[in-house]
């Protein structure tokens, strides 16, 4: 059967709208096999690594997929926390709390999850529970501020390779970006300020973004030009002048030229250059995750004191802060927009428990 049977269907059910939060991925453990499954299916994405398949596919396989999952285990041990992998413990947090924001903000028929694109739970696994609830109407939001082919558009493929088998699609609407959005910049420069306010300013403020090969840019991809608009935009709302901030990339893979300058070797040069303390933050990540908690507030910490500098501080991500929550509403909330969101009447009592819990939730964070 190429189509899927649907799920039962009750006459007179209401309809109900749902958003899904869509982050990266994580693997389900720390340990070599949970990272080949994980990897194998991350980089076996032609959106990831745009290599001929019959050219990557014995690399990916031959090479890759035997050496790297055990050192990249090693990593994960590193930062993995009693509940599990950080990425999806924050993930999950903000879409309970974006629940209830959202219901306290008067739509309560909103039903709120969260999905990964790679590893679990899938974005397809989520889509179902959603068609199950009586959801006809979807809001994708991804978890990245910066749009790039490499993630962004894997997420639509994602979904529309879920929808092949679908009889009855639910309306589908995706939030492409959000790089230049006025809450999300306030989430970041409040998140700084505070930092600031506790620890003082340190003399260079580096804004670190997750890499991409430099050919995307090239071939019309806006994420760097995003990045740096998002960084210009911070550092005018911090009152930073250009000598005060340096945009970085990081997290290259293999040997071809990606965008730069490069995070590590950028906080070697700092070291070296007399820079006694920096600040580091990375602002297209919105939870912290491997490539914050270990690559940066680690492996970069270590580049910079052994080249000289004194004072590594590592900015943490939005996570679960308030004005990021606020900013994650706002955008939700804007993309939600002419779509019914209220609950009927009877629905009010299980919706406003529902709320409640996201509340408390939030409160005991």
């Amino acid at each position: 059967m190429r189509f899927r049977p649907e799920p039962p269907h009750a006459h007179g059910q209401p309809d109900a709208t749902g958003v899904l939060l869509c982050n990266l991925g994580t693997p389900d453990a720390p340990t070599a096999p949970a990272l080949r499954r994980y990897l194998g299916e991350f980089l076996s994405d032609p959106r990831v690594v745009e290599i001929p398949r019959a050219v990557w596919k014995p690399i990916l396989h031959g090479i890759v997929l035997r050496t790297r999952p055990a050192k990249s285990a090693a990593k994960y041990a590193s930062i993995w926390t009693p509940e599990g992998s950080p990425l999806r413990v924050w993930t999950d947090k903000q879409a309970k709390l974006l629940q209830g924001y959202l219901g306290e903000r008067g739509h309560s028929a909103v039903k709120v999850d969260y999905a990964m694109r790679y590893g679990q739970p899938s974005i397809a696994s989520r889509l179902d529970a959603f068609k199950a609830a009586g959801v006809t109407r979807v809001l994708v939001l991804p978890a990245y501020p910066q749009y790039s082919g490499t993630t962004t558009a894997s997420v639509v493929d994602a979904v529309s390779a879920w929808g092949r088998n679908i009889r009855f699609l639910p309306e589908l609407r995706f939030v492409n970006q959000y790089h230049d959005h006025p809450l999300y910049i306030e989430a970041l420069a409040k998140r700084v300020a505070s930092h600031w306010t506790e620890h003082g300013q340190a003399e260079q403020l580096v804004m670190s973004f997750h890499g991409v090969p430099r050919r995307t840019l090239t071939l019309g991809d806006p994420y760097h030009c995003q990045c740096h608009k998002t960084a210009r935009l911070l550092a005018a709302r911090l009152r930073l002048s250009e000598a005060q901030y340096k945009v970085t990339f990081q997290s290259r893979f293999g040997r071809a030229e990606w965008l730069q300058p490069y995070t590590e070797p950028t906080l070697h040069e700092l070291g070296k250059a007399g820079v006694k303390r920096v600040d580091v933050m990375c602002p297209g990540f919105v939870s912290d995750c491997i490539e914050t908690l270990e690559e940066i507030a680690m492996e970069g910490r270590q580049a910079f004191l052994t080249a000289g500098g004194q004072e590594f501080r590592y900015i943490p991500c939005l996570n679960d802060q308030h004005e990021w929550m606020l900013a994650l509403t706002g955008i939700a909330q804007q993309h939600l927009a002419g779509w019914p969101t209220r609950a009927e009447a009877g629905e009010a009592s299980e919706l406003a428990e529902q709320r409640e819990r996201a509340r408390r939730l939030g409160a005991a964070a």
